[in-house]
């Protein structure tokens, strides 16, 4: 098969990797072509993101992996953005993940998607964003995971002096109580987020 869009596919992979970014051997693998040629594909597709003013991204290389991220002439944009006051609420998906990670911290993303079961990027991700969360460390070993962990800020919102003060989970487990419980820790934080 004969593939003429090399630049395309190469920013959906970037894209899709998010701030992880992909390895030249990812790309090998995915690609299925020799390194030369990817670093080719990877320099012709920033010198056109560079060249291109219309062009709000770019290539970076950073630890040993390729990413996109945003042109550093759009900074202050983005630093608005970022100071700006947030009105979103946060979804079921964020606030499953926050009470998992309030109550087992710190805990790694694998150990988190273990407990709801599905993949937990994109709420790792806004929590993050929101300064409810924080990277606290790396475990030991094979592949050094994040482990994260709540912030002050997480604190304040709940009015808490330290995590202790989170309420206790009970030791047998009631599948009604505990809903109820997840019930309403939501909607406490939905309406402290709102406030």
């Amino acid at each position: 098969m004969e593939i003429t869009n090399w630049n395309s596919i190469l920013e959906s992979l970037l894209f899709a990797a998010g701030d992880e970014g992909l390895s030249i051997k990812q790309l090998v693998e995915v690609l299925d072509v020799d390194e030369g040629r990817i670093l080719d594909i990877l320099a012709n597709l920033k010198k056109e993101y560079d060249h291109d003013e219309k062009r709000g991204v770019t290539i970076v290389q950073l630890a040993g992996t390729f990413q996109l991220a945003t042109k550093k002439e759009n900074a202050s944009f983005l630093i608005k953005l970022v100071d700006a006051p947030s009105t979103s609420t946060l979804s079921q998906a964020a606030l499953e993940t926050l009470a998992i990670i309030a109550y087992r911290q710190p805990i790694t993303r694998v150990e988190i998607e273990e407990i709801r079961g599905v993949k937990t990027e994109r709420p790792i991700h806004t929590l993050t964003s929101k300064a409810l969360i924080k990277e606290v460390g790396r475990v030991e070993g094979t592949g050094r995971a994040y482990l994260y962990g709540t912030t002050k800020e997480f604190l304040d919102y709940f009015g808490l002096r330290s995590i202790d003060e989170l309420p206790s989970l009970p030791e047998k487990v009631d599948e009604e109580f505990v809903q109820e419980e997840a019930d309403l820790f939501f909607e406490k934080f939905q309406e402290t987020i709102n406030s």
